[in-house]
This record gives C-alpha cells, structure tokens and sequence, in this order.
C-alpha cells in the first residue's frame, strides 16, 4: 500500500497543478495586448471566417499542412493518436462506461501504435535533420523522450507485460472519492504512471501550452478588416478615452 499511497499523492498534486497552471496561463494569455492588426493574410473578414479558420488549424493543422508535410504527417499522427488513446482510457475513470467511450476502445488500442510511430518521426526529425538539431534544446528532446516513453510502456502493458487493470480502475475511481485502493505493484505500470504523472506536473510550464496558447494567437484569431475598423488593444482604447 506504500506505492499506492506514494502515487495518490503524486496525482493529487499533479492534478492540482495541471489545472492551476492552465488556468493561470490561460489568464495570461487573455490578458496579453495585442496593439497590432497582424492576421496572417490570406486571413478572413468576417468573424464567422475566422471561427472557420481556427476550426481548420485546430482540426487539420493547416498552416502546418502549408509548411512541412513531413512535420504535419508525424504531428498529425500523433495528435490523432493521442486523441483516440486519451479517449480509450477515459473508462478508468466511468462506471458503466458509456456506449461510446466503449465504441472507441479498439481504436485507442491502433492510436497507440499511431501515436508512438509519429513522435518517433518528429524524435528522428529533430536529431537527423542539421538545422533542426542546431536550434534544438535539452528540453526538446525531453518532452518527445517522455511521450515516447508514456506510449511505449502503455503498448508493452497491452501486448507484452499485462497488468491488472480492474485494479486499476479501482484505484482511480477510488482516488475521485478521496478513497485510497491498492495498486497492482507491476515494475511498468509504476514507470508509465510516473511518466504521465511528469508530464502533468510539468504540462503547465512547457512548450506544449501551445495546445491552449493556439486560441490566442493574434496571427488567426483576427479579422482582416484594418480599414473598416480602428483596432485598439484593450490599454489603449482606455488611454484615448481619458484623453
């Protein structure tokens, strides 16, 4: 019960700071001025073009898709992958499992393998590729080795090494009642629960607040209408009221 007592405290405290710290940084976010009109042309005119435009980046990552199709196919695959493996393991945490979370389980098992065939792409990517290793850090590599990790350990738990996983459902849904349950003491499911422990701890501060940061990017959440109307950030339209 040592384990199981160590980990409840680490998620409890990974958990909290997950979302403390993507609350504060959304704040942040919303709170940054953006004195200028900078909308990346081609850019829409109309606020519903824009709703479109950023339905499009977030879904297909279109301007990526523009850019790099060798980086849009690996990120694709992985963010598809961890799409429909974050979904699989939603049943840890429902009971009954809603009939579409259970519709979705053989997927997540094939998002897996997506998932982990497209971070190696973009590991391979950054150490093979002489201008991307040049302006590459540790942290980089860190994050994509960690990832890596998490999908590979959660690959050999189904198809190499099985754990008990009824246990760890328990353990979970225990954990959402402030009960304490045992944990299956298996050496790679100990390291998977770490690893992804790590990354929530760690989500906050990283390169990955990309995900919510992409909704505040003055570069596509513009309208391309310079002409029809001043654009005043929030600090100077108070300063010319004054005035």
């Amino acid at each position: 019960m040592t384990a199981s007592y160590m980990f409840a405290g680490v998620f409890y405290v990974a958990t909290l700071l997950l979302v403390v710290g993507l609350a504060a940084k959304i704040a942040q976010f919303a709170r940054t001025p953006a004195p200028l009109k900078i909308p990346t042309t081609p850019a829409p005119v109309t606020t519903g073009g824009v709703v479109f435009r950023m339905f499009r980046e977030v879904a297909f990552f279109e301007s990526l898709f523009k850019a790099n199709l060798w980086i849009w196919a690996f990120g694709y695959m992985f963010h598809l992958g961890l799409a429909l493996v974050t979904v699989r393991h939603l049943r840890y945490f429902m009971q009954p499992v809603p009939e579409i979370i259970a519709m979705v389980q053989p997927f997540g098992i094939y998002g897996g393998l997506v998932m982990a065939i497209g971070l190696a792409g973009l590991l391979a990517r950054r150490m093979l590729v002489e201008r991307i290793r040049y302006i590459s850090t540790p942290s980089d590599y860190l994050w994509l080795i960690l990832l890596i990790g998490i999908g590979c350990s959660g690959l050999l738990m189904k198809f190499v090494l099985h754990t008990d996983i009824v246990s760890v459902k328990i353990f979970f849904q225990g954990l959402m009642h402030f009960e304490i349950q045992p944990l299956p003491g298996d050496p790679l499911l100990m390291a998977h629960l770490g690893m992804v422990a790590a990354l929530m701890l760690l989500f906050p501060f990283s390169k990955l607040l990309h995900a919510p940061g992409v909704f505040f990017s003055p570069t596509r959440n513009q309208v391309d209408n310079p002409r029809e109307v001043r654009h005043l950030a929030p600090w100077a339209a108070k300063m010319e009221a004054k005035n």
